[in-house]
């Protein structure tokens, strides 16, 4: 039976994401209210009054015109094992389009490929390898490779950038899986320089903290920023603004007390390192990050992280993500360090399918298309 398509309640969404081990943040109808530059619905299918996939969509509207690209990042969550993927679409298709959308754009949360951290260490260090896919991959996922095919065949049209991040999410992204894992194992797989690097921040005295940024600890989210934006002074690049993580931790922290979490990382009352941790569910992301340039050698990096990775074994995550990488294994390519980075923990590069869009009016998202590509 092809399922239906129609506006479910937050509460509704909530409940179809608790039966998932794994859905995107970007998925929950808190993501919704962070964006507030978009309108935001959130879907349910259905077969019969069972409620089988749920999605967040974010309307963007065009100038002058009450027409939108609907968009679902890092989603929906539906049977992406499914070979008729066209029975879940169409009648997504067909409720967005009754919505005024001229055009839909999402990501689907399956992976299509694995690299395995020795993999991607030897490809930096080999001058023939310039990229991911210059590797043989440790693993292909098949449901992965399906969902292409069916999409590519349905119409659907890859959005993914081979350069750089993309406009939209990260195709590319660096996971630690944690599923049967202590931490004693975590920490084991772990190169050298980041077992090192834990243990001088320990010598040194670095003491790391837990927030939640809102209410008393509203304190500690301006700590955050404040480090943030020195961040983003020293790595040149443009910082978002103090009231965006006061949305996104009030948002996120009143749907779920677990949802949002700030770690701080002082040294001698000095705040040396902070991030904002993410979960839901069994999936954990260090979504943000900020260091100081002062007291790099107490390496409080580090120490957030591990603490960090600690609190998701803790709470029985299944994987640590943290976030995207670009496919470059070039170590003269400005990204290359946070690679460097990231491989430290042991975990693996994952590509996802990536963005992909179906145009529902062509004039439109021609216009659209050709407006973004002048932007970029």
């Amino acid at each position: 039976m092809t399922p239906t398509v129609r506006t479910i309640s937050p509460e509704e969404h909530l409940a179809h994401l608790s039966s998932l081990r794994s859905a995107s943040f970007l998925q929950t109808p808190a993501w919704g209210e962070v964006k507030t530059e978009w309108r935001h619905e959130s879907l349910g299918w259905f077969d019969g009054d069972r409620l089988v996939g749920s999605g967040l969509v974010l309307y963007r509207q065009l100038p002058r015109l009450k027409r939108y690209l609907a968009y679902l990042p890092e989603g929906p969550d539906l049977d992406w094992t499914s070979d008729r993927l066209a029975d879940q679409l169409a009648p997504l298709a067909e409720h967005l389009r009754a919505q005024g959308a001229f055009g839909v754009r999402m990501g689907p949360p399956v992976v299509t490929r694995r690299w395995s951290a020795a993999q991607v260490k030897e490809g930096l260090a080999d001058p023939a390898v310039r990229r991911l896919g210059d590797l043989t991959p440790t693993v292909r996922e098949p449901v992965g490779a399906r969902v292409v095919s069916q999409l590519t065949t349905l119409g659907w049209r890859p959005q993914g950038s081979d350069e750089g991040f993309a406009a939209g999410q990260p195709q590319y992204v660096f996971q630690v899986p944690l599923a049967g894992r202590s931490e004693a194992d975590v920490l084991a797989g772990m190169n050298q320089l980041w077992r090192r690097n834990i243990k001088k921040a320990d010598k040194a005295g670095v003491e790391v903290t837990t927030s939640t940024g809102r209410g008393d600890d509203e304190g500690d989210l301006k700590a955050f920023h404040d480090l943030y934006v020195h961040t983003a002074e020293r790595d040149h690049f443009t910082p978002r603004g103090l009231a965006y993580f006061r949305t996104m931790a009030d948002a996120l922290g009143t749907e779920d007390p677990d949802r949002f979490r700030l770690h701080l990382a002082r040294h001698e009352g000095d705040l040396v390192a902070a991030t904002i941790a993410v979960r839901v569910g069994a999936h954990a992301w260090y979504s943000y990050g900020a260091s100081s340039t002062e007291k790099r050698d107490v390496r409080g990096s580090n120490a957030v992280q591990w603490a960090m990775l600690r609190e998701a074994i803790a709470a029985g995550a299944d994987v640590y993500d943290l976030r995207g990488i670009t496919p470059t294994l070039d170590p003269e390519d400005s990204h290359a360090g946070l690679i460097q980075f990231k491989v430290g923990t042991g975990g693996e590069a994952v590509e996802y399918a990536g963005e992909w869009d179906l145009p529902l009016n062509r004039a439109l998202y021609a216009a659209f298309d050709l407006y973004m590509k002048r932007r970029a």
